[in-house]
């Protein structure tokens, strides 16, 4: 069993800490919010941390799961940073989902401290974290990886290693480019459908089992025919990761025409008051 640090316990990072402790690891949690940091500790046991630094000192092993470039930079650098508090030899995993920008610049900055640093981001949603069953792409020297996998398996159905440093954040971008097409075709299915007169429901009973299935089909039809979009990952996170998508397709000379156009309807469910709502709220404007 390792001695780890989780630093930020979100919707997705409170369960990932949690599986961590469940087998059996030596836990200590950080979290800007200290009645988070405080309620994982009554639930879990393990310890709290005032800082990033303080959490990862003397640790095998530095977890994250954060929001942006900025809260990554903001818990691994600095004086009170993870970076300064671990100890030469020990590694880093970033969950967040980040610019591969700021991912190689960190990994570049541990490795100068003597230190590993794995990308890897994460799939499957606030149900993926809690069930343990997240998918999880993953970048970085095969050496670093090798030692981080047995202790990310706590929570993951499936970890890869892609690539060196920045490529677990590009198949990340991969999977939203992914998700947001379905997302949208799904919405005008179904609100095509609605306009038709037809069940809904049935329709997807039928369609479901053919060509047409998906994970969001089968996750998310019911509750975008009930008009409830309070179950998943919300919108105003997916436009932060579509515009890393869209950022990088620029550097890279990529063409990601559908992908432009579905962001730019998400900002129309941001206009509607709608940030908060899960990214399957698409429909909302189609209605």
């Amino acid at each position: 069993m390792a001695k780890v640090a989780f630093l930020g316990l979100g919707v997705m990072g409170f369960p990932m800490a949690g599986h961590l402790a469940a087998k059996g690891h030596e836990v200590t949690v950080y979290n800007r919010s200290p009645a988070k940091r405080d309620a994982w500790v009554a639930k879990h046991g393990g310890r709290a941390a005032a800082t990033p630094r303080e959490a990862a000192v003397g640790q095998d092993f530095v977890f994250a799961c954060v929001g942006n470039d900025d809260d990554l930079r903001g818990v691994c650098t600095g004086a009170d940073g993870a970076f300064a508090g671990m100890e030469r030899g020990a590694v880093f995993v970033d969950h967040t989902t980040v610019s591969a920008q700021v991912t190689r610049e960190m990994a570049a900055l541990a490795t100068e401290t003597g230190l590993g640093f794995v990308d890897a981001p994460v799939s499957g949603g606030q149900a993926g974290a809690e069930n343990g069953a997240l998918s999880v792409m993953c970048g970085g020297s095969q050496d670093q990886y090798d030692r981080a996998e047995p202790v990310i398996n706590a929570y993951a159905r499936v970890c890869r290693r892609l690539g060196e440093s920045g490529a677990g954040q590009i198949a990340k971008m991969m999977n939203q480019i992914c998700i947001a097409g379905l997302v949208q075709g799904l919405s005008e299915a179904l609100a095509f459908g609605e306009k038709a007169g037809l069940d809904g429901e049935a329709v997807i009973e039928v369609i479901s089992q053919g060509a047409a299935g998906s994970w969001q089909m089968q996750n998310r039809y019911k509750t975008m025919l009930e008009d409830k979009f309070d179950h998943g990952f919300a919108v105003d996170w997916m436009r932060k990761d579509l515009g890393i998508c869209l950022a990088t397709a620029n550097d890279i000379g990529a063409s990601l025409p559908v992908t432009a156009l579905v962001d730019q309807f998400y900002k129309d469910i941001q206009r509607m008051g709608g940030g908060r709502n899960d990214t399957s709220s698409l429909i909302r404007r189609l209605r």
